[in-house]
């Protein structure tokens, strides 16, 4: 299988460049970006061809595609790729408004592609191991979670609201609240967050907390802040306190890490050593297009979490909680 990368705005996209060249199945062949030194330089890196016109590059042979432009553009090149018939993987959040989401995924629908948003966490070695202790009730009935996604300050385009959507809100909310949808089967039914810029000079939110009630009645908190320092061994975390009527779940994505003092780049850093979840989100896609499946995580399921990104912004604006508006798709 033939894939091409849309633009490397975004850093997951070597991540997913390193991934395809390991997959047995697949042959990355392609990449554009808008930015041409950028393009000429991951094109060189993984010795494929570069190019600077999408149109051109979507008449080439790649029968699926990576999208990870910034948040904004997302819109314009998933729609162009489902018009090409190309299969799509699309970095998160899935858009920056909805109307732009709903679009994508009508015309990923109509045009008979599959559209599927990367949340990769979902493939991290411990979280399929959370999913059967909840469904198996070996914590009872879960009352309440507990979830930080925090991180270092990516600065570039994601401090540019006009291109990124907003700061760590939008940035670090959607990979916890995918997690909750997912492990609990459930849907944010009201949202209360209180937004605020606190550790850098910059435009958009670096920290806060949101509060949801879920439609089950389960009570969940989010720290999406970009509050690590440089210094920091990684980029950030992503925690969990699952808390039941029979037990407690706490969860560390990345806890499996060797601590490595490294003296010659007079630095400490985290090395780990668990399976790749970027890798398995790329084995899912490329099984999920050779099988002609539904995608594991769907254009819906980049949808449900930006509208909840959506209405934690209007209850930071207003002031207080709001009840998040779901779009309703015709079956």
């Amino acid at each position: 299988m033939k894939v091409g990368i849309i633009s490397f705005a975004h850093m997951h996209a070597h991540s997913y460049a390193t991934y395809l060249q390991k997959h047995p199945d697949v042959q990355l062949t392609a990449i554009w970006d808008h930015d041409e030194e950028r393009g000429k330089t991951a094109a060189a890196t993984y010795q494929v061809d570069y190019y600077g016109d999408l149109r051109e590059f979507l008449q080439t042979d790649v029968e699926a595609v990576i999208v990870c432009s910034e948040n904004a553009r997302h819109k314009e090149h998933v729609i162009a790729a489902a018009k090409s018939k190309k299969q799509i993987l699309c970095e998160k959040p899935i858009a920056t408004e909805v109307k732009d989401a709903e679009e994508m995924i009508r015309t990923c629908k109509e045009e008979g592609v599959i559209l599927q948003i990367a949340y990769p966490v979902r493939f991290a070695s411990v979280m399929e191991q959370v999913r059967q202790l909840i469904e198996s009730k070996a914590i009872g009935e879960v009352l309440a979670v507990n979830g930080t996604n925090h991180g270092q300050m990516p600065g570039g385009w994601f401090i540019e609201k006009e291109l990124s959507g907003g700061g760590a809100a939008t940035d670090h909310i959607v990979h916890v609240m995918d997690l909750v949808r997912w492990l609990l089967k459930d849907e944010g039914k009201s949202v209360y967050a209180e937004l605020d810029t606190r550790f850098y000079d910059i435009d958009v939110e670096d920290c806060g907390i949101v509060s949801l009630e879920m439609e089950s009645g389960v009570i969940v908190t989010i720290d999406p802040s970009w509050s690590r320092p440089k210094t920091f061994p990684t980029w950030g975390d992503v925690t969990m306190q699952i808390v039941g009527t029979k037990g407690t779940l706490s969860v560390d994505v990345f806890k499996q890490h060797a601590l490595y003092y490294n003296d010659q780049a007079n630095r400490v850093q985290h090395l780990p050593w668990a399976k790749d979840m970027d890798e398995g989100l790329i084995a899912d896609f490329i099984q999920c297009v050779q099988e002609g499946r539904a995608p594991s995580i769907s254009g819906e399921d980049g949808l449900r979490t930006l509208e909840i990104v959506k209405a934690a912004y209007e209850s930071n604006r207003c002031k207080q909680a709001v009840i998040i508006d779901k779009v309703t798709f015709p079956e």
